[in-house]
């Protein structure tokens, strides 16, 4: 699915969307991409002369990966994603294990382990082309609704 279904799904907008296409999406598990093209913001700081994408943002484009699971879920149950907004509440067990550079296509994998209340708890996955994690993750979102 396209960026336009991702901007549909998840609040987020650029500079700080990074999902570019929703490949799958189920009840329990979300798979997107991100392409790293060089030319991101963050790039120009960010080691300049080695660039690398910092740990942060490959944890943000899994947390808004997550984000879009919960969207398609509560569409699914007719409701409008308009009416909550997903929120981080919390970030577990966090291993970087391989750097992302420009050029990288990252698959992005979110699965839901457990539901409490308004949290979801998942877990992620970010894979470089090669095939190699760069950084698995386990984090909750809250479903917060929008306060009048």
């Amino acid at each position: 699915m396209s960026l336009e279904e991702v901007t549909r799904t998840i609040p987020h907008r650029p500079p700080f969307l990074f999902v570019d296409t929703i490949v799958s999406v189920d009840a329990d598990k979300a798979v997107c991409e991100r392409t790293i093209d060089g030319d991101e913001f963050y790039f120009a700081g960010h080691y300049p002369g080695n660039p690398i994408m910092p740990g942060v943002l490959i944890s943000e484009a899994l947390f808004q990966t997550g984000a879009i699971l919960l969207g398609k879920r509560i569409e699914a149950e007719g409701k409008s994603l308009g009416d909550v907004t997903p929120v981080l509440s919390r970030i577990k067990d966090a291993r970087f294990k391989n750097m992302v550079k420009p050029g990288e296509k990252l698959t992005l994998e979110v699965a839901l382990n457990e539901i409490v209340s308004k949290f979801f708890f998942l877990k992620g996955t970010a894979r470089r082309a090669d095939g190699k994690v760069a950084l698995s993750i386990e984090f909750a979102l809250a479903m917060v609704e929008e306060s009048a």
